[in-house]
C-alpha cells in the first residue's frame, strides 16, 4: 500500500533501517525468513524477497511479473526482472550499513536473482510472489520441477467477495499437481486506502491444507505453524510418471539455479509428529460482506485517531447495513480485548474512548455507546416505521442515537432562495412538489435540499457531539449508499453519501440484504428483519394520503430509478467484470433474459447506460469506499472512464434497434 511513495528514495532508505532493527531485534536468529522490500538494483526499482537467516542477508529474489489489474498498479513503481540470457548470477551490493566481509565478502555483495536456495542438508527452497501465483507460466512450476521442496509466497492480496476459495484452489492445486510444500502469509489490515488485507495464511503440502490463519481478525500479527516430512514430497513427486520425465528435461535446459547456503533446515534428533491435514474454513458472502468493512474500519479509526464514528441512520437498510457492521466491529473489539486485557486492542479501546489503564468494555453496546453516533434526521415526509426502526436498532447496537427534525432548516433555505429570486423575478412562486403541482424541476430540487442538508448537519454533529459530551477528539463521519447506487447515479451529490468514509460503497444491494439477514440471527438483532422486508425508499417527497397513518412511505427506490436493484447488479457486472459497451451488454441479456421481448431488453439497456453516463459525473467525489465487488464504479481507483459522455449513445443504440429488428422480424 505505499503506492506513489515507492517513488521516494526515502522508502527504499527506511526499508533497509527496518531490515537492519530486525537483525538486532534477533527476529531472524534460527530462523529461515523471507522479507518483503523494495530494492534499487542498477537504477531500476524491484519489488523483491529478501532471504536471511542468522542475521545474515543469503539472497534477493526480485519479482517477475507484476500485478496491474484492478485496484493495482505495479507496474507504475517496479520493473518486472529479466534473468540474464546466460543464467549467471548478478550480485548486489548491500548498503554500508550491512559491511561485513565475514558474512558478505570484500565486496559486500549478495546473490541477486531467481535462483533457489539450497540448504546444507539437501533441501532446496524458493520464494513466489504474490502475482506470480496467479500466471499462466507460474513461477512455481519450473521451481517443482527444478527440486525445489519449499516455496514461500509472501503477498498483497486484498479483500474481495468470493476471492479466497480462488487463491485456495490456486495453492492446493499448484501443490496437487507438482508436490512440495507451499508457504502462503499475506498482509492483514487497511493499507491506508480502499482496500482491506484479509491475512489468511495458509501451509499446504501436496494439495493438503495443513494450517490456515483466521480471513478477519482485529490481531495485526497471527502465526501459523505446521510440521512437515519433507520425504513426504519427495516420494509423492517420484510416484509421478510424467513429473518425473519434465523434471529430467528442466534440469537439462535450465542447468542448475541454485546458490548453495550453510543453513540446515529439519529438526535434528527429534522427529516430531506430522501435521494432519484440516478442513479449510470458508465464510459465507454474507459473513464478508459484514466482517471485512468492519476490520477495515477499525483499522481506520484507531490509526486515525479519531474519537469513534457519526452515522445519519435512516431506518432503510443501506444505513442499517453501515450500523451493523459497526455494531459488528465492536464485538470483534469486545471480544478480543476480553482475551487479552493488556493486548494492542485493549489498548487501542482505552485511548479511543478516553478510558482509564486498566479499563476493558464490558459489553460490546458499552463499547458501541462511546464509538458509534446515530441520529435519525427526520422531516415532515418521513414516515414513523423508519424512524421507529432507527431507534430500534441504535437500542440494539448501543449507539449513542438521537433523533432531530430539520423541516426548520429546509424551510429556511426555500425562503432564502424565493427571497432572493423575488427581487429580481417578482413573480416567482414558492416551489412545490410535482404532487402539490410543481414541476419535475422543483420536486427534484426539494429532494435534493433536504438530503444535503443532512450531509451539512451530519458534519455539524461530528464536530460538536464529542464536545457536548465532554470528550476530546472528533467523529469521522460514515456513508451509506450502495455500488448500485452508485452505478446507477441514484445518489444526491453532496448528500449522505458524501462522508470520510463508506463502508458499503462497493456493496450490492442483494448482498447487504442478505447479510442483515445473517447478521439478525448471529447477533440478536431482530429489527433487521424488519428493515429488510421493507421496500427501500429516500422518504423525500410528501407522504401521500393512501399511506396507512403516515406509517409507511410509498415513494420506492425502484419505481424512482426505472430498474430494480437485480438489473442493477446484471449491469454492473457485465459493464466492469465482462467489459460490456451497450451492444455486448444486450447480445448478451437478451439470452439470459429470454422471457422478455428483444425489445424490452434494448429498453432496459438503453435507460441503463443513459443514466450511467448522465450521472457519471458522481463519481469523481464519491467518498472513498471499502473496496468489496469486481464492479465497483469508483472513478478514483477502479473504475478508470471519463465522467462526460454523450449520453445519447447514438451508434450504440442505433446497433441494438438493427439486431432487435432483425430478431422480432425472425
Amino acid at each position: 500500500g505505499c503506492e506513489d511513495h515507492f517513488f521516494e528514495i526515502d522508502t527504499f532508505s527506511h526499508c533497509w533501517q527496518t531490515l537492519g532493527n530486525l537483525f538486532k531485534q534477533g527476529a531472524t536468529d534460527g530462523l529461515l525468513c523471507d522479507f518483503g522490500m523494495p530494492v534499487l538494483f542498477s537504477g531500476v526499482r524491484y519489488n523483491c524477497r529478501v532471504m536471511c537467516r542468522d542475521r545474515k542477508i543469503l539472497a534477493i529474489r526480485p519479482k517477475t511479473a507484476m500485478a496491474d489489474n484492478g485496484n493495482y498498479r505495479e507496474s507504475r513503481y517496479f520493473t518486472a526482472y529479466k534473468p540474464p540470457r546466460d543464467g549467471k548470477v548478478e550480485k548486489f551490493q548491500l548498503p554500508k550499513e550491512f559491511a561485513d566481509e565475514d558474512k558478505y565478502g570484500p565486496n559486500n555483495t549478495v546473490p541477486f536473482g531467481t535462483h533457489y536456495l539450497q540448504c546444507a542438508d539437501g533441501t532446496t527452497i524458493a520464494a513466489e510472489s504474490c502475482e506470480e501465483l496467479w500466471t499462466p507460466k507460474a513461477e512455481h512450476i519450473d521451481a517443482a520441477l527444478n527440486g525445489v521442496e519449499i516455496i514461500g509466497n509472501g503477498s498483497g492480496s486484498h479483500h474481495e467477495l468470493r476471492k479466497l476459495d480462488a487463491r485456495l484452489e490456486l495453492m492446493i492445486n499448484a501443490t496437487r499437481k507438482c508436490g512440495g510444500l507451499y508457504l502462503y502469509a499475506n498482509q492483514r489490515g487497511c493499507d491506508g486506502s480502499r482496500l482491506y488485507f484479509d491475512g489468511a495464511a495458509m501451509i499446504v503440502c501436496n494439495g493438503k491444507v495443513l494450517a490456515q490463519a483466521e480471513q478477519f481478525d482485529l490481531r495485526d500479527v497471527q502465526t501459523i505453524v505446521a510440521t512437515v516430512d519433507l520425504d513426504d514430497i519427495r516420494s509423492y513427486r517420484a510416484s509421478i510418471p510424467s513429473f518425473c520425465v519434465q523434471a529430467a528435461s528442466t534440469r537439462e535446459e535450465s542447468g542448475d539455479r541454485s546458490i548453495l547456503t550453510d543453513v540446515v533446515l529439519g529438526c535434528g534428533s527429534d522427529r516430531p509428529t506430522p501435521t494432519d491435514e484440516i478442513k479449510l474454513k470458508y465464510h459465507s458472502a454474507e459473513e464478508e460482506c459484514c466482517l471485512g468493512p468492519a476490520c477495515w474500519l477499525w483499522d481506520f479509526l484507531r490509526r486515525s485517531g479519531a474519537g469513534g464514528y457519526f452515522l445519519p441512520l435512516s431506518g432503510g437498510a443501506d444505513s442499517a447495513s453501515v450500523a451493523t457492521i459497526v455494531g459488528c466491529m465492536t464485538i470483534m473489539a469486545y471480544e478480543t480485548a476480553q482475551k487479552d486485557p493488556k493486548g494492542i486492542t485493549a489498548a487501542d479501546c482505552r485511548r479511543i474512548c478516553n478510558k482509564s489503564d486498566d479499563w476493558v468494555p464490558a459489553s460490546p453496546q458499552e463499547l458501541a455507546n462511546c464509538i458509534l453516533h446515530t441520529t435519525y434526521m427526520g422531516t415532515v415526509n418521513s414516515s414513523s416505521a423508519t424512524e421507529s426502526r432507527a431507534r430500534k436498532l441504535g437500542e440494539v447496537i448501543g449507539s449513542y442515537h438521537s433523533t432531530i427534525r430539520i423541516d426548520k432548516a429546509v424551510k429556511s433555505m426555500i425562503d432564502v432562495f424565493t427571497y432572493f429570486m423575488r427581487q429580481h423575478e417578482p413573480e416567482v412562486q414558492e416551489p412545490r412538489f410535482s404532487s402539490q403541482g410543481g414541476t419535475n424541476t422543483e420536486d427534484v430540487a426539494l429532494q435534493n435540499i433536504q438530503a444535503r442538508l443532512r450531509m451539512v448537519f451530519a458534519y455539524l454533529f461530528a464536530q460538536l457531539l464529542p464536545w457536548a459530551r465532554k470528550r476530546s477528539g472528533f467523529l469521522l463521519v460514515l456513508g451509506s449508499s450502495n455500488v448500485d447506487e452508485g452505478l446507477r447515479g441514484y445518489l444526491t451529490k453532496y448528500d449522505c453519501s458524501a462522508a470520510d468514509l463508506n463502508p458499503i460503497g462497493a456493496i450490492s444491494k442483494g448482498d447487504l440484504k442478505r447479510m442483515l439477514r445473517w447478521a439478525a440471527n448471529e447477533y440478536n438483532y431482530e429489527v433487521l428483519k424488519e428493515i429488510v422486508d421493507a421496500p427501500p425508499t429516500a422518504e423525500l417527497r410528501p407522504i401521500t394520503d393512501g399511506d396507512a397513518d403516515g406509517k409507511e412511505h410509498t415513494q420506492t427506490d425502484e419505481e424512482d430509478m426505472g430498474m430494480t436493484y437485480d438489473e442493477l447488479g446484471y449491469f454492473g457486472r457485465l459493464r466492469k467484470i465482462s467489459r460490456c459497451g451497450p451492444v455486448s451488454m444486450f447480445k448478451k441479456l437478451v439470452i439470459t433474459w429470454s422471457h422478455l421481448k428483444p425489445s424490452e431488453v434494448a429498453t432496459k439497456v438503453k435507460r441503463f447506460f443513459y443514466f450511467y453516463s448522465v450521472n457519471r459525473h458522481k463519481m469523481t467525489v464519491i467518498t472513498p469506499s471499502y473496496h468489496a465487488e469486481g464492479y465497483s464504479p469508483d472513478d478514483n481507483r477502479f473504475d478508470l472512464r471519463q465522467f462526460l459522455y454523450n449520453t445519447k449513445w447514438k451508434r450504440q443504440n442505433d446497433t441494438i434497434d438493427e439486431i432487435v429488428k432483425e430478431m422480432e422480424s425472425e
